[in-house]
């Protein structure tokens, strides 16, 4: 079934705009393929980004947006990504950047739209893992700037991934919370001198 991809906020889509018609932006940003690449570029597939600051042993998680990416198509690919964040003055541009989330992005992307299931496709980040998920919200009609995942909502982890977690592999919420959460309250323990 196709994807419901959440409408970005107009605020953010043209700071994205502004930035790639800027010479100046593109040619600071640490992207070589945005700088070889030809022809027009386009801003595609706006996803909020979502952020997991907090694991507990009780499982207990909160979520923050914390801004939308954009993948930035040249031709026939994504050769790149533009990150917005949301300021006290509004939506500005926060950067361009390249690497392997952007082709990992697309390849769950894609494997997303043979699932059975109409979801609404979001990203989560877990900074504590240095981990990135596709997450597919059940609810296709909810506002993509909030939200809490669900419990039968669907995280794919993006390659590449933590050790022991596979990346492309859909887990239910209620499966993969749990495992990140021991891995988060373990961590400190390896820390501490025997």
């Amino acid at each position: 079934m196709p994807l419901h991809v959440p409408p970005a906020p107009a605020p953010a889509l043209r700071t994205v705009l502004t930035a790639l018609a800027s010479p100046t932006a593109v040619r600071e940003a640490r992207t070589p393929s945005l700088l070889r690449s030809q022809g027009p570029a386009t801003p595609e597939l706006p996803l909020p980004v979502h952020v997991l600051d907090d694991l507990t042993p009780a499982g207990v998680s909160a979520t923050r947006l914390a801004g939308w990416r954009f993948l930035i198509r040249c031709g026939d690919r994504a050769v790149a990504a533009a990150e917005t964040r949301l300021t006290p003055d509004g939506w500005a541009f926060s950067h361009f950047f390249e690497g392997p989330y952007i082709t990992s992005t697309e390849r769950a992307l894609r494997q997303a739209e043979t699932m059975p299931q109409t979801y609404q496709p979001r990203l989560l980040s877990v900074p504590s893992l240095y981990m990135l998920t596709l997450w597919l919200h059940g609810d296709s009609t909810a506002d993509g700037a909030s939200g809490h995942p669900a419990a039968t909502d669907l995280l794919v982890p993006l390659a590449p991934a933590p050790p022991g977690i596979a990346a492309h592999r859909p887990h239910r919420v209620a499966e993969l919370l749990p495992v990140l959460t021991h891995r988060v309250t373990a961590a400190p323990l390896l820390s501490q001198p025997a």
